[in-house]
């Protein structure tokens, strides 16, 4: 019986920030000294976002965003304020459209949720203010100093609940993060997959939904 549930925030209750990221991409491949394409920039970025919050260090999430994409500009001759570039993605944060589905979700589940968000806390609160939301707990990479899909995030939110792993399913969208990382934790994971991929063999999810709402027949 599933008596409690763990949300990823971006991308699962809101809107992630993909075409913010996409913009900031199109800019720094636009004032590049070498010929480079948007989709290059945002691979060199994710892979250097990547590397900087996975080092031995816990740095925010807004200085991983920053140091990564500085460093892919400086890789591109891009001149240019990286910190001026990442605003539009900060203000994203802080204010993201919310989900489809999410709403109607929300009136109708009764089980307690802890956000479990890789994100800076003020942000999120910021968000969860702007939208009126509020959940049982709220557990940020901040406040973790980790970052999924390292354990002790998912731990902290079963503390935060009361709640076993077994006792709980964990919903988000990204496959490294969310899936796989409440799978190392003994934690059923229910994979959002709103961008119409395929799911890859052997993944292991308790159950794939393209919003919210489709968690309803799951715990009722």
């Amino acid at each position: 019986m599933i008596k409690g549930l763990l949300l990823d925030f971006y991308g699962t209750v809101v809107e992630d920030d993909d075409t913010i990221m996409q913009a900031i991409a199109d800019q720094v491949a636009a004032d590049a000294a070498t010929s480079v394409s948007r989709g290059h920039v945002m691979d060199a970025w994710t892979r250097e976002y990547e590397a900087v919050a996975a080092g031995p260090q816990f740095r925010t999430l807004r200085h991983c965003a920053m140091r990564s994409l500085a460093t892919v500009m400086a890789e591109v001759g891009c001149a240019g304020d990286p910190a001026t570039l990442c605003a539009a993605q900060f203000r994203y944060w802080q204010s993201p459209p919310m989900r489809p589905g999410t709403r109607e979700f929300l009136s109708q589940v009764t089980v307690p949720i802890c956000v479990v968000s890789d994100v800076d806390r003020a942000d999120l609160d910021t968000a969860m203010a702007h939208h009126g939301l509020a959940f049982a707990a709220v557990v940020t990479s901040e406040d973790v100093r980790a970052y999924k899909p390292d354990r002790a995030m998912f731990a902290r939110a079963l503390a935060a609940l009361d709640l076993g792993a077994d006792e709980v399913l964990h919903v988000g969208d990204s496959m490294s993060a969310d899936v796989y990382g409440a799978h190392a934790s003994g934690i059923p994971a229910v994979w959002i997959n709103h961008r119409g991929q395929a799911l890859p063999s052997g993944t292991p999810v308790a159950a794939e939904i393209t919003d919210l709402t489709g968690l309803i027949e799951l715990i009722a």
